[in-house]
């Protein structure tokens, strides 16, 4: 997608502060951080919302989760917990139409969330 924010992240056509890159993933700090950590989780391909998500995307979806596990574990938020999150459609707050985990932790994380 030419005009997709997240897609020209991905290929570095817009800096981003990278945190983890795989062959599935790529991950980058929030620019908006709702909490100390708040790293956004996007898969390489694009998907515009879950609503989108194919059979053949559930590997990738799920590598989104692990690769976000590893990453609060490294960050020592695995004993106290941390939050995973992904918004789909406008309602549910999603603004970038490539969907994308987030990260956050750091800090108390009440409920319900907004």
């Amino acid at each position: 997608m030419s005009d997709c924010l997240f897609c020209k992240i991905r290929d570095g056509l817009i800096p981003a502060k990278v945190v983890y890159k795989d062959d599935v993933c790529l991950a980058f700090e929030d620019i908006n951080p709702q909490a100390p950590t708040h790293v956004l989780f996007i898969p390489r391909k694009h998907i515009a919302t879950v609503n989108d998500v194919a059979a053949e995307d559930e590997a990738t979806v799920g590598h989104l989760f692990t690769a976000a596990a590893k990453l609060a574990k490294e960050r020592g938020h695995d004993a106290n917990g941390y939050r995973v999150v992904m918004n789909t459609n406008s309602h549910a707050g999603q603004t970038v139409f490539h969907i994308h985990l987030h990260l956050l932790a750091g800090r108390l994380l009440t409920w319900p969330p907004g």
